[in-house]
């Protein structure tokens, strides 16, 4: 029985039908012994008992070929999926049980393709941010330097002019701390290291806080800042400066994108079960086959809305996170010539 082991399953069905026949044919002719049975009726039941075999041993071998080919389909699955192909194979078919088996082969096929390719995604968007962070890195440092090595060398010598570069200095050295604070919280939100202190809020207070501090950039840029409140305001268990984060983020980003005498919207309300802040601006839209990238981390497109300076492109990827570990949703969408951003948030009792 140990040799059998190793065999083939068309092999063991057969040995299993010849064993079963030869055991009835055994038992028949020791009962038809017993049974005083005519030499004629002997001959007969033997006839029967070879057509039988045959007929078992034929289904044996057909069920047992079956059963290797769905055996082997399932081999070459195992070591395609292993050598890194996750198309879909060619399935024969096969018995039920086979076949259960093969759908799980192939639903575990489907998302180690779906988590390979976001893994491939998110490798490229972080090769993409480490290069958008070196480059906005580089460029204050080589600013500092420049300044700090002409006061050094006391090329200026006029009081008004080294107040200039030591304010430029100071410009640099605080857009290097906003990206550093940028990197760290976007680290702290891939980590799921963020942690919300919830406290019950009016929205309205925060979107209105938010609009107020976001006037003078927009004012600085001949940009008009419009708000509304749409019914009561909304309050909810928030985080209160981790909110006023993304509408700082969303009010200055739609700010820097709309042109001289544009106009942002800011619209609050509810709508059913989510609470909502709408941030319209006049951007010129975004292009359809950048739309879905924009919450990406140092995703900057190469079209209307490039900044022609300032951030590496955290600010919404940010913006995202925040919303998302508040269990809600942000999106964007083009609208009127510009782009709405509208962040969700859901109403609690």
């Amino acid at each position: 029985m140990n040799s059998m082991r190793s065999r083939s399953i068309a092999l063991l069905s057969s040995f299993a039908a010849v064993t079963t026949v030869a055991a009835v044919a055994i038992g028949a002719f020791v009962a038809s012994g017993a049974m005083f049975i005519s030499s004629h009726d002997l001959s007969a039941l033997a006839v029967i008992l070879v057509a039988s075999a045959t007929i078992g041993i034929a289904f044996a071998l057909v069920l047992g070929q079956r059963v290797s080919e769905a055996r082997r389909s399932l081999a070459e699955t195992t070591r395609r999926i292993g050598k890194g192909d996750f198309s879909p194979s060619n399935r024969l078919p096969a018995p039920a049980e086979f076949a259960l088996l093969a759908d799980e082969l192939e639903d575990m096929s489907a998302r180690l393709k779906h988590a390979q390719e976001r893994e491939r995604a998110l490798e490229a968007s972080r090769r993409e941010l480490v290069a958008w962070v070196s480059h906005d890195l580089r460029t204050p440092l080589a600013g500092i330097r420049v300044m700090a090595e002409a006061l050094e060398d006391e090329i200026i010598e006029d009081a008004e002019t080294v107040a200039r570069y030591h304010a430029g200095i100071r410009a640099e050295v605080d857009r290097l701390s906003d990206l550093v604070d940028d990197l760290f919280e976007l680290s702290r939100i891939n980590a799921g290291a963020l942690r919300l202190e919830l406290e019950p809020v009016s929205l309205g207070d925060l979107v209105s806080d938010a609009v107020s501090a976001a006037s003078s950039i927009a004012n600085h840029k001949g940009v008009r800042l419009n708000g509304e409140l749409e019914g009561r305001s909304p309050e909810l268990e928030l985080s209160a400066p981790e909110i006023s984060r993304v509408l700082r983020n969303l009010l200055e980003n739609a700010i820097r994108h709309t042109p001289h005498d544009g106009v942002v919207r800011v619209e609050t309300g509810v709508d059913r079960a989510h609470a909502f802040v709408r941030v319209a601006d006049e951007c010129g839209g975004i292009p359809e086959r950048d739309i879905d990238r924009v919450f990406e981390a140092a995703f900057r497109s190469e079209a209307a809305r490039t900044p022609v300076h300032g951030g590496a492109g955290l600010g919404l990827a940010i913006a995202r996170g925040i919303v998302e570990a508040h269990e809600g949703e942000i999106s964007v969408r083009n609208h009127n010539g510009g782009c709405a951003f509208t962040m969700r948030l859901p109403m609690r009792s």
